[in-house]
């Protein structure tokens, strides 16, 4: 129950720091295998699956030279990333998104996974002052990057 749940949702969010649903999905099935080998030891397994999966997902970025944009499925059972699908609107946010500055990526991939500032800079080593800073940014930088989306030829 608890992997259907977060599956789906920790694929979005490594994608929101700029992977493709397929680098995402492999990063979180990656975290995921490595907390079912300490899962008694993890207290807060959202936080630290996102952790742990956007890292996975910068080692990922780092070592791939020719990224697999095609994953084959395997036979029987059902993945939860199979469900993953993104509108339109979501796509051009997760657009805009890769262009923000990492740390304002991060500020507001885990705020949309609704994380609040003192979580998400636990999370990140910081201090909740800079994680509402870097949230207020990227907030501005979206808005700009979404409203000239929204003025250009379509």
């Amino acid at each position: 129950m608890f992997y259907e749940q977060q599956m789906p949702r920790l694929v979005g969010f490594v994608m929101r720091h700029g992977a493709n649903v397929h680098e995402a999905a492999e990063a979180a099935q990656a975290a995921f295998s490595m907390a079912f080998e300490q899962w008694s030891a993890i207290e807060e397994p959202a936080g630290w699956l996102r952790t742990v999966a956007w890292r996975q997902w910068l080692r990922g970025r780092q070592r791939r030279e020719h990224p697999v944009e095609y994953l084959p499925d395997l036979p029987g059972g059902h993945c939860p990333v199979a469900t993953f699908e993104l509108s339109e609107q979501q796509e051009c946010v997760y657009e805009a998104l890769r262009w923000l500055p990492m740390k304002q990526r991060q500020a507001m991939a885990w705020h949309l996974d609704q994380f609040s500032a003192e979580e998400t800079a636990q999370h990140l080593n910081m201090n909740p002052d800079a994680v509402r800073q870097n949230l207020a940014r990227a907030r501005n930088s979206l808005r700009r990057a979404l409203k000239a989306q929204g003025e250009g030829p379509q």
